[in-house]
């Protein structure tokens, strides 16, 4: 019995401080994805805003959102009507007033919010204005389990074992990754696929945030199977909606007779890794 989902991974150029024109964008792709009969659409990090922390800075409180805000509002309509599953990635606001997180909205299919995911793990002048995250929640979609990190999660390890752990079947990296780092991209995701003998996807921006190569982001969403075999790939540096269709039954037939890691693993033996230095 198999048990098909079809992902689509967006990469675009979000419009810096600008959300009126990223949601519009974003609502087209919406509609490509329907076209296209996607079950999952996920958009890349801090889409409906832009990301650079540099350029934006006390602004994010202009635009910060609730959970079910104006961006859960327009996609939470599309989801009902197209009996789709979306993430959109955000800022989002927290039950502090002027406290904000990197986050992002899940969207069930019959338009509802089933929750939120922030980013656990902030870089560089993001922790200037975000509060990091805590939890790693995972979600019960009708074709299987799903977890979500976000951009610089995915060089930790711990992230996406955690996810594995709590039954992720599929997980998601929405990003906004720098082409300086693009050897690193052609890295994580399959690192962390293989290791938790899962599928995992990378989705990253496209375009310029401000005058150096320090905001230039690439596109090149990825996604890879429980053996961390390469099995869709999107263009660079153009915008793009990469489609793909994989069977999740694969995850426990990979996990019992090829990448055993996961029955293998000594946890017993692993204190080490909850000490801080």
């Amino acid at each position: 019995m198999s048990r098909n989902v079809t992902v689509g991974l967006v990469q675009m150029d979000c419009e810096l401080m600008n959300k009126k024109a990223n949601l519009e964008k974003m609502l087209n792709y919406v509609k490509e994805a329907a076209e296209k009969k996607v079950d999952l659409l996920c958009f890349p990090e801090l889409c409906s805003t832009g990301y650079s922390p540099e350029l934006i800075g006390e602004k994010y409180l202009d635009m910060a959102e609730e959970p079910e805000g104006e961006t859960f509002q327009l996609l939470s309509a599309k989801a009902k009507e197209y009996g789709m599953y979306i993430a959109a990635p955000i800022v989002l606001k927290s039950e502090m007033p002027g406290v904000l997180y990197n986050g992002m909205i899940v969207i069930s299919k019959d338009g509802s919010l089933m929750g939120t995911y922030n980013k656990t793990h902030l870089w560089a002048g993001e922790r200037f204005w975000f509060r990091a995250g805590s939890e790693y929640p995972v979600f019960d979609m009708d074709f299987g389990k799903v977890g979500f990190m976000i951009c610089y999660d995915g060089g930790f390890p711990e992230v996406s074992r955690i996810l594995t752990l709590k039954g992720a079947e599929l997980i998601l990296c929405p990003s906004a990754f720098p082409i300086r780092d693009k050897d690193m991209w052609d890295i994580y995701f399959a690192t962390r696929s293989l290791e938790n003998g899962c599928f995992v996807g990378g989705l990253n921006r496209v375009g310029l945030e401000g005058e150096d190569k320090t905001g230039e982001m690439f596109g090149n969403n990825k996604i890879y199977n429980p053996r961390g075999k390469l099995v869709a790939e999107a263009p660079v540096n153009e915008e793009a909606l990469l489609v793909a269709t994989f069977d999740l039954e694969d995850v426990a037939r990979y996990r019992e007779n090829e990448v055993v890691y996961l029955r293998d693993r000594r946890p017993e033996t692993y204190e080490l890794l909850s000490k801080l230095y």
